[in-house]
């Protein structure tokens, strides 16, 4: 079912949103203009077209990209994504967001991104894994353990960074687990890695609930989104005594206001492929979602979802970016006048980035940590990553976003200023 909120995806460039939140960073800390330069262009962008056999024999060419942002704090870090829409502007911000999603959080990265036009779901895993091997190939000559790290992204899992893997290490004649992260345990994946970005989510909603003095105890939610974030920031939620009355994915939306029961949908998502006809809820939309009567809106999906036409009507009070910029900056500012508290994306859903670059370490050195450590290392990592943002918000007197997007763009131009200009 296509959604109106769906429908502003094609409406602003995700690039051109990206450059405007950092502009707005950019003027608050005063940037130097030779910086500010710098800051704004992405570092190496590759565009790869490659033959893939389809199972009918006929030879298709598909389209890829990789785009590394900017390297200053360390190698690349970013994801990969399997989409129709994927588009090298597209491609371009999510590395942005990335650059700046490291550095909130402190890890030693910079930000890349990856992406392959296809539609995976009218692929067979046969056809997917050709694919990816391929693509891996044509990417080889930018990725590697201490350049550039891929990971998971939309429509891609464990099992396409199994194929990565594979196919960068039987290039290397050594098998060299670190490439990628987000990886099956079987071949150094690590533990608490799948829910990794739905646990940061809600560690930084337990955060702004105690500063706004909220009871997550029957709080109502809303996730937009069921993939790995979504529901597993869902069924979190549920368990700390919150109630999700609504929940979507592609296919449209269910609501009910007495509360879903989210493992009974998970189990009917499974067996279904959707959430869309699951008992005793009503339907909805993935645009109605949105203006859900609600205290926490998740928008788990894909960007560009919250705008100027539907932020008037948005009723929650705390609105939690669990996807990459699904809110423009003309939201922003609507969301702000209207008092609603807005987690950004770069540290709201950067618990996935922390737990990969934990997976990295462990790879490096060999030797793994139970997932209660990494848990609590991620708690400690988003918390401290919040308040900072939380502070530099107050002491500025500026919305979340662009507090977090200052602290981030200053640790950037700080490491690029040491660094100096080469040669």
């Amino acid at each position: 079912m296509q959604s109106a909120a769906v429908i502003d995806h094609t409406q602003r460039d995700p690039y051109q949103v990206a450059l405007e939140q950092f502009d707005i960073a950019a003027d608050r800390l005063h940037l130097d203009p030779n910086m500010r330069a710098i800051l704004r262009e992405c570092q190496r962008e590759l565009i790869v077209h490659f033959p893939v056999r389809m199972q009918d024999g006929v030879v298709k060419v598909f389209t890829g990209y990789r785009v590394q942002h900017n390297t200053a704090r360390g190698p690349a870090k970013g994801g990969i994504r399997y989409h129709p829409s994927v588009s090298l502007n597209e491609v371009r911000a999510l590395s942005m967001w990335m650059t700046w999603k490291c550095a909130v959080v402190g890890i030693p990265y910079g930000g890349a991104k990856g992406g392959v036009v296809c539609d995976p779901k009218q692929m067979t895993s046969q056809q997917l894994e050709t694919l990816t091997r391929r693509y891996t190939t044509e990417i080889a000559l930018l990725i590697g353990p201490d350049r550039d790290i891929p990971a998971p992204d939309v429509n891609t899992d464990a099992q396409t960074m199994a194929w990565i893997m594979d196919t960068y290490s039987m290039h290397q004649g050594h098998t060299v687990p670190a490439v990628v992260t987000g990886k099956p345990l079987s071949i150094g994946g690590s533990e608490g890695r799948r829910e990794a970005t739905a646990r940061g989510v809600v560690y930084t909603i337990i955060e702004v609930a105690k500063h706004l003095d909220v009871d997550l105890e029957g709080a109502r939610v809303a996730v937009q989104g069921f993939g790995n974030v979504g529901s597993n920031t869902a069924i979190l939620l549920h368990q700390l005594g919150a109630t999700v009355v609504g929940v979507s994915d592609v296919t449209g939306g269910v609501y009910s206001a007495k509360g879903i029961d989210i493992p009974r949908l998970q189990a009917y998502a499974r067996e279904t492929g959707q959430v869309a006809g699951f008992p005793g809820a009503e339907r909805v939309t993935n645009a109605e979602l949105l203006e859900l009567d609600c205290d926490i809106l998740v928008p788990a999906a894909i960007e560009n979802q919250i705008g100027e036409t539907n932020a008037p009507r948005i009723k929650a009070k705390i609105v939690a970016e669990a996807a990459n910029g699904p809110t423009s900056p003309e939201a922003d500012r609507i969301l702000q006048d209207k008092g609603v508290m807005l987690i950004p994306d770069i540290l709201c859903n950067a618990g996935g980035v922390t737990v990969s670059y934990f997976e990295w370490v462990q790879d490096l050195q060999n030797l793994f940590w139970r997932e209660a450590t990494i848990n609590a290392r991620l708690k400690e990592v988003m918390v401290k990553s919040f308040n900072d943002v939380l502070d530099l918000s107050r002491k500025h007197k500026v919305d979340m976003r662009t507090a977090a997007y200052m602290l981030a763009v200053q640790r950037v131009a700080d490491a690029t200023l040491t660094r100096g200009i080469y040669p």
